[in-house]
């Protein structure tokens, strides 16, 4: 790894290895500084580009212009180049083999053939940065060389690998119960419920809503006896109101972000009027994770971390401004104000980009305006809760994921992929971004099963789930107003039961498989190219991906499919959990086949010589049995199972390892 400085920096610390910076330009490509900062390389028609993390489209970044500039947009269409996180790491694989990682906290553009399809050129508009080189022999190696860069990724409680429903719309202790309970009765496994912002008192972070969670420690015990866990959300703006004790407490003790003339700044979310706490200011991000303890002290275990980009609906200088133009379009009697104009004003209030230059944080002392550090506050949002639960309880982990993400924060929690559509292309999607998310150090990931918004349908979501079996997050969430989508809520209820089954007979060998990857600097999702990398056609095979270091998965993502075609760039063992609870395994050679995989099946694919753990199913985590353990696979092969507690982090201890045979 080498390390060229550019400008000033702002030190991310997303990476911990600290290395002296390497005077000159790297060897590849070129750099110019006459407007920001250019990065040109010329590629050849075979390389391929890896990385970027929860970025659109597909694997091989080529093609499209991506722009590193977290955003709150819930349209997630081909046509967008932001989303949520800026993980700005990239690997050209091919005529020369290199990886770099831009470290940059403002907008960042990657255009990878998009202008033209040979050339690949990332810009920024200050020429401050760390730029980060590495080489290897091959693209995997480079990932497992940032990966060591960056630090360890996060890693959860066992019984985050368990399945969990939500809903926004979930509002009162009934509301929970009646999802408990239905779960319960149906035998479908459940882990855990999440509860959205309804579950606050006036949508204020760290309260309760008084009259519907009267006795919460009681019902937090209450659930935890059922073997589930409610996991809060926590949204990144403070309700401006007298009287509550965090507001008051954080205006002062100035750990809220400022307006330049000292002021603090305001920007409506849900609670209406709110503070963004300053959690790039070291003092206040203490200050904000300890409140954390609020919940944890009541018996809470996880949380999830939202609107941390952070989202603004509005701030009170946009709104002026857009009532300015509608009071003038009101009085124009000339047609001088176009309406268009007052539209757009209105439209363009949510998530505006001058709200980004109007606010400061304290850093070290000195004044940042927030547009130059924009992408960094998801990062230390999650940070702050993660330091926070260093000093709550050091030996135990904790549950903990976020929207919005800069490459760091794979140290203090996993994410979820935002406000997906109940569409067919996005469980594709999901399938595309995982890989690319633990490139960057994420491995504790997942998106919303059955779609966030939109209407779902029972095909869409029990093949989403089918994928969502091996996702280290497994969640079904909706928005309100949507159709209903817990499992319990479609005909033959059976088919969900099983599915989900599935992945708790799963567990032993994912939980696992996610250990040694998060231990080892390594990765749970691979392309098929980083185990088969001279194999030409797996090199571009990208709705198929290898999952440790025995399978390979390969979901049906089409709507009326009775299966797929799938390419096996090795022979394979060919696996179908049936809802009969029978196991169908068929050995099929090396090239093209077509597997039939009806909607109640769940496929996978053991490779030559390897074979998996399996359990029982279960209907929680506490409740699998992990010492007598079933093999599927190649007679002859072994099996080197990872198991802990699932609660502490005694990770180095040899006995938690075991050799199991088939």
């Amino acid at each position: 790894m080498k390390r060229y400085e550019y400008g000033n920096p702002f030190d991310t610390e997303a990476i911990v290895e600290k290395v002296d910076a390497t005077k000159g330009n790297p060897k590849y490509g070129t750099i110019s500084q006459k407007e920001g900062f250019v990065f040109t390389y010329i590629m050849d028609d075979d390389d391929i580009v890896y990385g970027l993390g929860e970025a659109n489209r597909g694997i091989n970044k080529r093609g499209y212009c991506y722009i590193s500039d977290c955003s709150d947009d819930p349209e997630h269409t081909e046509d967008k180049r932001s989303l949520y996180a800026a993980h700005n790491f990239i690997i050209v694989s091919g005529k020369q083999t290199f990886g770099m990682f831009f470290d940059y906290p403002s907008t960042l553009t990657f255009d990878i053939g998009y202008t033209r399809m040979d050339t690949m050129k990332v810009s920024c508009e200050n020429a401050d940065l760390n730029l980060y080189v590495f080489e290897g022999e091959n693209a995997y190696d480079i990932v497992k060389q940032f990966r060591k860069a960056i630090g360890r990724s996060y890693i959860p409680p066992k019984f985050a690998f368990g399945f969990g429903q939500s809903r926004w719309g979930y509002e009162t202790k009934e509301d929970f119960c009646e999802v408990a309970a239905k779960y319960r009765e149906n035998h479908i496994p459940l882990d855990m419920i999440y509860m959205d912002i309804d579950y606050m008192q006036d949508f204020k972070d760290f309260t309760l809503n008084e009259e519907n969670f009267k006795d919460f420690p009681g019902f937090v015990q209450e659930m935890k006896d059922k073997n589930i866990r409610l996991i809060p959300i926590i949204d990144a703006g403070v309700k401006v109101e007298d009287g509550y004790s965090i507001y008051e407490e954080g205006v002062e003790k100035q750990y809220f972000c400022k307006r330049e003339d000292g002021s603090d700044f305001v920007a409506a979310v849900w609670p209406g009027d709110t503070h963004f706490p300053d959690v790039l200011n070291a003092d206040a991000r203490k200050w904000f994770g300890d409140q954390y303890r609020f919940l944890t002290e009541q018996g809470i275990e996880g949380f999830w971390n939202d609107m941390n980009e952070p989202s603004i609906f509005y701030s009170k200088e946009g709104l002026a401004e857009a009532k300015e133009v509608a009071r003038r379009f009101a009085d124009d009697e000339e047609g001088k104000v176009n309406l268009w104009e007052v539209g757009g004003k209105l439209f363009g209030l949510a998530n505006n980009h001058e709200d980004y230059r109007r606010f400061y944080h304290l850093v070290n002392g000195k004044k940042v305006r927030h547009d130059k550090v924009h992408n960094l506050f998801g990062y230390n949002m999650t940070r702050a809760a993660g330091e926070a639960f260093e000093r709550i309880d050091p030996e135990k982990r904790f549950l903990m994921f976020s929207r919005s993400s800069y490459v760091g924060m794979h140290r203090y929690g996993g994410i979820w992929t935002g406000d997906n559509k109940s569409w067919w292309s996005h469980i594709l999607l999901n399938l595309k971004m995982m890989p690319s998310l633990n490139m960057c150090g994420f491995l504790y990931t997942g998106a919303d099963l059955g779609g966030f918004g939109a209407d779902t349908t029972r095909d869409l979501l029990l093949r989403h789930l089918a994928l969502g079996v091996f996702t280290p997050l497994m969640r079904d969430h909706a928005a309100k107003g949507t159709r209903e989508q817990e499992c319990y809520q479609f005909e033959q209820i059976e088919d969900f039961q099983h599915v989900i089954g599935v992945r708790y007979r799963l567990i032993p060998y994912l939980y696992s498989e996610y250990m040694k990857a998060a231990l080892n600097d390594d990765m749970y999702f691979k392309p098929l190219a980083f185990e088969y990398p001279k194999d030409k056609r797996a090199v571009r095979v990208e709705d198929q991906l290898m999952l440790g270091n025995e399978i390979m998965i390969a979901p049906v993502y089409e709507q009326n499919a009775r299966g797929r075609y799938v390419y096996l760039p090795e022979t394979m063992k060919f696996v179908k959990f049936l809802p009969d609870g029978t196991i169908l395994e068929e050995i099929l050679e090396k090239g093209n086949h077509y597997v039939e995989v009806a909607l109640n099946e769940v496929p996978l694919f053991i490779r030559s010589g390897k074979c998996i753990p399996l359990a029982e199913t279960a209907e929680s985590v506490a409740e699998l049995d992990t010492e007598n353990l079933k093999m599927i696979g190649f007679e002859g092969a072994q099996y080197t199972l990872y198991e802990d507690d699932g609660i502490h982090k005694d990770y180095g201890n040899v006995e938690n390892y075991r050799k199991l045979k088939m």
